[in-house]
């Protein structure tokens, strides 16, 4: 029997089970809806999929290097209390290495760790331990030298933060040190070059409404606007920030006096950008209680 996207997407709203669970389901019972339920429940899929709505903003980084390539992944779980789930990092180190030869999320979720694909093993995983879990996102870098850095360290090559840093000349001991001023700074870009012109425009109209405040003549206005936009993006670009390591150089000059040039750098930080809902802790431990 054909599979349709209209049984594909009834199946998925009765069930809150994932598209492709859903399609294997029918295709598994020839269509049969009632079936299909059985054999995701059967599986655990159906159980894994009422948790799938449920924010998932702790879990880990975990960094990957081998030659000139490294990558960064953020596998996300509910709690940080799996995140330090011995199983839950033997699942996360397992998608880094499966991540060195992916491209982007969705080849990372389709490719084989230990017979299954990491989409299904993530919903084996949601089944048994018993929360919402998923690869966010991740980043891939390549270089002449790349280094990793892990800050907060949970477990060999994983934490809070992963940071990768690529660079041509230099040792690994200098890259190591950019690598744990990424993790601690935050640049937004490498240089001047990097950085989104949509950021630098917004940033300069506030400049100019800010100055225009002051009263100032057009001409001295855009005298301050160059200044302040000078330092905006002194601020925001790694060789142009003072160096953690040693402030009074900025990163840029202490690579040219490591034999260095910096060409890149990536920076994941577990839960950038979620929207975590506050609980008090009588709350979660009311919920915990009820299952």
């Amino acid at each position: 029997m054909a599979i349709t996207a209209a049984m594909v997407k009834e199946l998925r709203e009765a069930t809150g089970a994932g598209m492709m669970d859903a399609k294997k389901a029918l295709t598994e019972t020839d269509g049969d809806f009632e079936a299909a339920v059985d054999w995701l429940r059967t599986k655990g899929l159906a159980k894994a999929a009422k948790k799938s709505g449920r924010t998932a903003a702790e879990g880990l980084v975990a960094v990957a290097v081998t030659g000139g390539t490294g990558v960064a992944v953020e596998v996300n779980s509910e709690t940080d209390f799996v995140a330090k789930n011995a199983e839950f990092q033997g699942m996360v180190a397992g998608i880094a290495k499966a991540a060195l030869g992916a491209s982007d999320v969705e080849a990372l979720l389709a490719a084989d760790m230990g017979g299954k694909s990491i989409a299904d093993t993530l919903t084996d995983k949601i089944a048994t331990i018993g929360e919402n879990m998923g690869v966010r996102r991740m980043a891939r870098i390549e270089g002449e030298t790349v280094v990793s850095y892990i800050h907060n360290a949970a477990a060999d090559g994983m934490g809070k933060i992963g940071v990768l840093v690529a660079m041509t000349g230099g040792d690994e001991a200098f890259a190591k040190q950019v690598a744990m001023h990424v993790a601690a700074v935050n640049p937004a870009a490498l240089d001047e070059g990097d950085v989104d012109p949509a950021v630098v425009e917004k940033e300069r109209q506030i400049q100019i409404d800010i100055a225009r405040e002051s009263g100032k003549p057009e001409a001295v206005i855009e005298k301050m606007i160059e200044g302040r936009m000078k330092k905006f993006l002194a601020d925001i670009t790694l060789v142009n920030q003072a160096f953690v390591i040693n402030p009074d150089l900025t990163v840029g000059a202490a690579a040219k006096e490591a034999g260095a040039t910096i060409t890149g750098f990536v920076r994941l930080e577990v839960g950038e950008g979620i929207e975590k809902k506050e609980e008090n802790f009588a709350e979660e431990v009311a919920k915990a209680v009820k299952g």
